[in-house]
């Protein structure tokens, strides 16, 4: 028995002409994105769900995607925003008690487009040779001029380079977080310290988890959309700023976000970002941000920490990186990656501001980089004890 998975001809087509054929899963509608590959064995709701994944096809490059079914507990946004998934293997009647329904139902719920039957080890090393290009999936049997048409669409569809997407995934008004870290049998309500550090988190694609960690350390959150102004940001009077993860360009989030960021650096409070907020962090302190030929995506990333020689195993989810070329003085590097050495993690010399590539919050190690969140807060209680 299968997932209800059907055996309608599709195929995926890639901006440089290779097509792989395969079987539809999901919704029937054809769809365009940048072509990415993940290499994490577990945790494809979660990935599928990360708004930062929003504009990209997955590949997932383990086979057994779908396995365990779907739920609504691993969730890590309202509403997923990938454009689409390739699996090797059809999705298996799900073996998980906690699954609701199975992936491609999950699929057609969310008007999700996908692939299966594909080589996704050849499509991996394609990608791993030719660098990231844009793909689309296409349902139904497919003409040569129908893939020539495909073609010449993807000619014309932008690249992830310049691309603005934040604003799209982000909410669209503040709202307050109240949920710790997710047990599967919680034995009381939770409740919010009365002694909470607040934190007002820019939410430019943010993860559910990352909410659940600050809130799990001892912090009121608030998350804010991604245009809020700075003026709004301190009128409610935080303790730190957190900058999320999320989608897209850097650069092109920069035009409107850095202003902002900026005054709040300015403002003396703590600032934390992680991967694209870390990013963002990078270019309001003075450093670059380049596009990755292939991008980091897994949960089998090692990691260095510099002031320590520790190596640490991290989730990770960009095609941008921090520059270590032409750094600002006042700015320096703590963390690097062992896979190809770019840059992981940044910190400012004199100020309590830091970021991270990686993901602490998605349980890679499992817990190597949870203390993330420790630093962070322990660097709330500096700040207060400073203005006391």
């Amino acid at each position: 028995m299968t997932d209800q998975a059907t055996n309608r001809p599709a195929c995926l087509i890639l901006s440089d002409g290779t097509v792989f054929s395969g079987f539809g899963v999901g919704c029937t509608e054809s769809t365009i994105g940048e072509l990415c590959f993940n290499t994490a064995m577990t945790g494809y709701e979660e990935i599928l769900t990360d708004p930062s994944y929003a504009g990209q096809i997955i590949t997932f490059t383990f086979p057994h995607i779908g396995n365990v079914g779907c739920n609504d507990e691993d969730i890590e946004s309202k509403e997923p925003h990938c454009a689409g998934l390739v699996l090797r293997e059809r999705p298996t009647v799900p073996s998980s008690f906690r699954s609701k329904i199975g992936l491609d139902e999950w699929l057609k719920k969310n008007n999700i487009a996908g692939i299966i039957g594909v080589d996704t080890r050849a499509l991996t090393r394609h990608i791993r040779k030719n660098g990231a290009q844009n793909a689309m999936i296409l349902h139904g049997e497919s003409s040569s001029t129908q893939i020539a048409d495909a073609l010449a669409e993807l000619k014309a569809f932008p690249s992830m380079k310049g691309l603005e997407l934040a604003a799209d995934v982000t909410t669209k008004k503040t709202y307050e977080w109240k949920e710790p870290l997710w047990q599967l049998s919680p034995s009381t309500e939770y409740r919010v310290p009365s002694t909470a550090f607040h934190v007002v988190a820019m939410d430019f694609g943010i993860k559910h988890n990352i909410l659940r960690n600050l809130a799990e350390v001892g912090c009121r959150v608030t998350v804010v959309p991604a245009k809020t102004s700075a003026k709004e940001i301190l009128g409610l009077a935080p303790d730190g700023i957190f900058l999320s993860n999320g989608p897209g360009d850097p650069e092109a989030t920069a035009l409107y976000a850095l202003p902002v960021i900026r005054e709040l650096i300015d403002s003396g409070l703590p600032v934390f970002g992680i991967c694209l907020g870390h990013q963002l962090l990078g270019l309001a302190l003075g450093a670059k941000t380049e596009k990755m030929r292939q991008g980091h995506r897994g949960a089998n990333h090692p990691v260095k920490e510099l002031a320590t020689n520790r190596v640490m195993i991290t989730s990770q989810n960009h095609g941008f990186a921090v520059s270590d070329k032409d750094l600002p003085a006042d700015l320096e590097i703590t963390h690097i990656s062992l896979f190809d050495g770019t840059v992981q993690g940044i910190r400012h010399k004199t100020r309590p501001i830091f970021g991270l590539q990686g993901h602490p919050e998605a349980s890679p190690g499992p817990h190597d980089t949870f203390d993330m969140f420790g630093k962070f807060v322990e660097m709330l209680g500096k700040s207060k004890q400073r203005a006391a």
